[in-house]
């Protein structure tokens, strides 16, 4: 069983922790080519392209022009993103063996580099799916990755026994060819909700946070199989059987 996350906006300038290696990321060729596209603009035309303000066009700006620095060292992918789904993640509690187990059952996404490992050594930055780089073609980075990603996740996921835990968010899907996808492996999709104005809704943030302890208690409880899923708790929330239809199972704050 593999389980699939998405990315963070958020990301740490350096890493203090101690990890049994740090690993290449199988798409690094590609983002440096996407690195260095991005180290082309200005700070004004990237407080456009990623709409954020002037502080934080001004940081990526420096980032992207540093980004090969031999200073710019390279940290473990799961330790470098920030957002609420990596806090709750809590990698600074993992031993040598979870990251070890975490690094054979968990992808992350990625706008600049594609797909990576919780171990794969990356440098800061901050990247839209939907950006269009004239060295791409004009695409957008979405239907950029779609056709070198989608053969080489089905074959990951295949190679773990051919079970994905989507707890990616929606845009995600676009990095692939989904219905392939679907197709050829099977999806297990925990989705969050919470009882608000008389029906069931979708919180941001207590979805991120259930995202992030789920995949947690999937690494640290080594779980291999969908029904291991079925134990999960946290805070109130636990799964719903009655609601949850096929693989789509939904997890509710009783």
């Amino acid at each position: 069983m593999l389980t699939f996350i998405s990315c963070a906006k958020t990301m740490a300038s350096r890493c203090t922790l101690s990890v049994p290696e740090v690993t290449v990321p199988r798409f690094e060729a590609e983002a440096l080519q996407n690195a260095l596209a991005m180290s082309k603009y200005s700070a004004s035309e990237l407080e456009s392209l990623l709409r954020v303000n002037a502080k934080i066009a001004a940081e990526n700006r420096l980032r992207y022009h540093d980004f090969c620095s031999e200073d710019n060292r390279p940290m473990p992918a799961l330790c470098a993103y920030t957002g609420a789904v990596f806090k709750r993640i809590a990698p600074k509690t993992f031993t040598a063996d979870d990251f070890l187990y975490a690094q054979q059952h968990l992808f992350i996404t990625s706008f600049l580099y594609g797909l990576l490992r919780p171990l794969d050594g990356i440098r800061p930055y901050r990247l839209e799916g939907d950006v269009r780089l004239p060295e791409r073609g004009g695409k957008t980075l979405f239907d950029y990755w779609k056709p070198l990603l989608t053969d080489f996740f089905i074959g990951e996921v295949k190679r773990q026994g051919g079970v994905l835990v989507n707890l990616a968010s929606a845009e995600m899907k676009e990095l692939f060819d989904w219905k392939r996808v679907e197709a050829e492996v099977r999806v297990v999709t925990p989705d969050f909700r919470v009882w608000k104005d008389g029906g069931l809704k979708t919180v941001v943030i207590y979805a991120k946070m259930c995202r992030g302890e789920m995949t947690r208690f999937i690494l640290k409880n080594r779980i291999d199989s969908p029904d291991g899923l079925r134990a999960f708790t946290w805070e109130g929330f636990s799964l719903d059987e009655e609601r949850s239809t096929g693989d789509h199972w939904l997890f509710t704050l009783q």
